[in-house]
């Protein structure tokens, strides 16, 4: 079974950046769209981008022009860059296939607070 964890996450002030990583286990991970997801406290997880097996990305509107998803299937790894963070922003992380069928890691908390 494939396992992922997040890291990367932390606390930073508003209009800050984060870049969170996901490490995949598993030889699948190069053939499988990846999205990262964010669950705010007392909400659902939600999408916030997917990338293809090809580089296509695609953007929740929260986010678009603030983040860029990104891929390195050499090291099994999912990117996920964050400028100009909000308070808004601050969840837990999660990354999984595009829709998730993996089971979900711990995922990485992000706080955006002065």
């Amino acid at each position: 079974q494939v396992q992922v964890v997040e890291s990367g996450g932390g606390l930073v002030q508003p209009g800050g950046s984060l870049r969170l990583s996901c490490l995949a286990s598993g030889s699948t991970f190069s053939r499988s769209y990846m999205g990262w997801y964010r669950q705010a406290p007392g909400k659902e997880r939600d999408l916030v981008a997917w990338i293809s097996t090809g580089g296509t990305t695609y953007y929740v509107d929260s986010v678009r022009g603030r983040a860029t998803i990104s891929r390195d299937n050499s090291k099994n790894t999912l990117y996920l860059q964050m400028n100009s963070l909000k308070p808004d922003d601050t969840a837990v992380y999660y990354c999984n296939t595009s829709p998730g069928i993996w089971a979900w890691g711990r995922g990485t908390h992000v706080t955006v607070s002065s």
